[in-house]
C-alpha cells in the first residue's frame, strides 16, 4: 500500500487505528468466530512434547512418540542426548532450538501470569531445551551447535524412532567461532534464568553463570558459524544476517537477567559497531534486530534508562515498518490480512512479528504513550488489534477458513510435512520402517495417522493459498520457532478475550 494515503489530527489515535484496520481488513469475506484461546494455548504447548528427543519421561502426553536418538553424542566423547527437532525432520539445530528457547522463556516472563494451568507445561518446555543447551555447553570453549547430518537425514523419510542417518555432533571453538549461535545460546540459558530464578534457583544460576561464559567466548572468538560449519549448516540455517545482532541480544538478555553494569556499558559501547538499528522489520531465529530494540525498550518506556532512548527510537521505527499502510516493501499482507514475508515458513515471521507487536503495545500502554509514525501515530490498541487479527488468521478466520495449527477448529492440514506424525506410530507398526520404505507414506494422498496436536505449519502463500500436501514443505512443515512466540501470544488472549 501507498505510503502517504492520509494524515490524521495528532489527538485522534483511536481514530487512525479503526482507520488502519480498515485498510488492512476491507470487506473481508471472513465471518469472524469467538476462539477459544485457552484451548489453543493448550495445544501450542503441547506440540513441544511431540518434537522431544531422546529418553522420553513418564508423564510424556503425546502418546505416538517414543525414545529417540539415545546415544546422541556418543562418537564425540559427550551426551547430547535431549533437545528439540526443529521441524519435521530428525535433525538438532543448535541456532534455531536456542531461539525457540528464548522465546518461549520471553513468552512466559511477560505473559505467564496469563496462562493459568498451562504455565507448568511451558516451564517444563523451556526446561527439555535449556537440560539440552547445558549439555552442549558443558565443555569450556565449545558449544555443540548441531546433532545429525542433514543431508543424509533429507534423503530419507523415517520415524526418529527408527534413525540410521549419521548422527555426528558438530562444534564451534576458538578456531572454528560462530558468534551467532553461541550468542543465542547465551540469550536462551540468560532468558530461561529469570523463568526459574524464584522456582529453582539453584537451576536459575547455574543457567546464568553459563550464558555468561558462553557469551564472553561469543565475544572474545567473534565469526559466524555458517562460515566455519559452512557444509553442514548451509543452506538449512545459514546466517546471512551476520553475527552481531546475536552478540547485542545475548548482552541484552543478560543485562536483563544479571543487572550487571558490564552489559549496559556493552551495549551502550556496541550500538553502533553491532548495528543495533540494522533491518529492523525482521525478526526471528536469524535476525534479532527488532527483538533487541523491542526488549531494551521497556526500560525506557518505565523511565528507567534514558541512555537507551535511540533504542526506543529503532523500535518505534520497527512497529511503524509493519504497519498497514505505511509498511516497509518486504513487509506484505495478504488479502486476507495475514502478514507476509518472502522467503519459506512464513508463519514464523507472522508469530515472531505479532508477538512483538503484543510485548511493544503493552510496554507503551503502561507508559501511557503512542508510537510516533511520521505525522501519525499508532495506538497500543492498534498494535494489540493487528496482532490479535494474526492470531485469528491462525486459527481459522482466513479466506479458505482453515484453523494451521492441527487439532484446532473442524479443519485444519492433514498431510503435514513431519516424519513422525506421517508415519505410523511404534504402537501400530513395531518393526522397524527403513529409509526408502518411509517415501510410501511421504508420498500418500492420505491423512498422517499420528496427529500432531499443536502444531502450526509454514501456511498460506501470499494470496492465501495452501496446499496441504507434505512435499510441499515451506507451506506444510511446522516448527518450534513457529509456536514459541505464539505461545506467548495466545496466553495473553485467553485472559483478555
Amino acid at each position: 500500500m501507498a505510503r502517504n494515503i492520509h494524515s490524521f489530527p495528532e489527538n485522534a489515535p483511536l481514530l487512525r487505528a479503526v482507520f488502519f484496520l480498515f485498510l488492512l481488513f476491507p470487506l473481508r469475506p471472513i465471518s469472524a468466530s469467538q476462539h477459544d484461546y485457552h484451548r489453543a494455548l493448550h495445544m501450542s504447548i503441547l506440540f513441544f512434547e511431540g518434537q522431544r528427543s531422546g529418553r522420553l519421561p513418564p508423564d510424556q502426553r503425546v502418546k505416538w512418540r517414543r525414545d529417540s536418538a539415545l546415544h546422541d553424542g556418543a562418537t564425540s566423547g559427550v551426551d547430547l542426548t535431549g533437545g528439540y527437532y526443529d521441524a519435521g525432520d530428525n535433525v538438532k539445530f543448535g541456532f534455531p532450538m536456542a531461539f525457540t528457547t528464548t522465546m518461549l522463556s520471553w513468552s512466559i516472563i511477560d505473559f505467564g501470569k496469563n496462562m493459568g494451568p498451562e504455565l507448568k507445561y511451558a516451564i517444563k518446555a523451556v526446561k527439555w531445551g535449556t537440560d539440552y543447551l547445558l549439555k552442549a555447553t558443558a565443555k569450556p570453549g565449545i558449544v555443540y551447535v548441531q546433532v545429525g547430518d542433514a543431508f543424509s537425514d533429507h534423503n530419507c523419510w523415517e520415524r526418529p524412532e527408527d534413525m540410521d542417518t549419521l548422527r555426528t555432533a558438530y562444534k564451534i571453538d576458538v578456531s572454528h567461532p560462530g558468534s551467532d549461535v553461541a550468542g543465542e545460546t547465551a540469550a536462551a540459558m540468560a532468558a530461561a534464568s529469570i523463568v526459574f530464578r524464584s522456582r529453582d534457583p539453584r537451576y536459575s544460576r547455574l543457567l546464568l553463570s553459563r550464558a555468561i561464559e558462553v557469551f564472553e567466548f561469543a565475544d572474545r572468538h567473534r565469526g559466524a558459524y555458517s562460515s566455519s560449519l559452512h557444509h553442514v549448516v548451509c543452506p538449512f540455517y545459514c546466517d546471512v544476517n551476520g553475527y552481531q545482532d546475536e552478540l547485542l541480544w545475548g548482552a541484552a538478555w543478560l543485562h536483563k537477567a544479571s543487572r550487571r553494569r558490564e552489559y549496559r556499558e556493552y551495549i551502550l559501547r556496541n550500538e553502533i559497531v553491532l548495528h543495533a538499528g540494522d533491518t529492523i522489520n525482521e525478526f526471528g531465529w536469524d535476525n534479532k534486530h527488532a527483538g533487541i530494540n523491542v526488549l531494551i525498550s521497556k526500560e525506557v518506556l518505565m523511565g528507567k534508562a534514558d541512555y537507551f532512548e535511540s533504542f526506543k527510537q529503532n523500535a518505534d521505527g520497527f512497529i511503524c515498518s509493519i504497519l498497514p499502510g505505511i509498511s516497509h516493501p518486504q513487509v506484505q499482507y495478504s488479502p486476507g490480512g495475514l502478514i507476509f514475508k518472502a522467503g519459506g515458513s512464513n508463519m514464523q515471521h507472522v508469530t515472531s512479528l505479532s508477538f512483538l507487536l503484543l510485548a511493544y503495545s503493552n510496554y507503551v500502554s503502561h507508559a501511557n504513550k503512542v508510537v510516533p509514525c511520521g505525522s501519525r501515530s499508532a495506538s497500543p490498541n492498534l498494535l494489540r488489534q493487528l496482532a490479535k487479527h494474526q492470531v485469528d488468521y491462525i486459527l481459522g478466520d482466513n479466506p479458505v477458513g482453515m484453523s494451521y495449527m492441527v487439532g484446532y477448529g473442524a479443519r485444519y492440514p492433514q498431510r503435514i510435512h513431519h516424519r513422525g506424525s506421517s508415519l505410523p506410530s511404534v504402537q501400530a507398526h513395531p518393526a522397524h520402517i527403513g529409509c526408502k520404505a518411509g517415501s510410501q507414506y511421504f508420498l500418500s494422498p492420505n491423512p498422517n495417522p499420528n496427529v500432531h496436536v499443536g502444531a502450526v505449519v509454514g501456511g498460506p502463500n501470499v494470496t492465501d493459498a495452501f496446499p496441504d500436501s507434505r512435499p510441499y514443505f515451506q507451506e506444510s512443515e511446522p516448527t518450534t520457532y513457529i509456536n514459541a512466540p505464539l505461545v506467548g501470544l495466545l496466553a495473553y488472549f485467553s485472559a483478555h478475550y
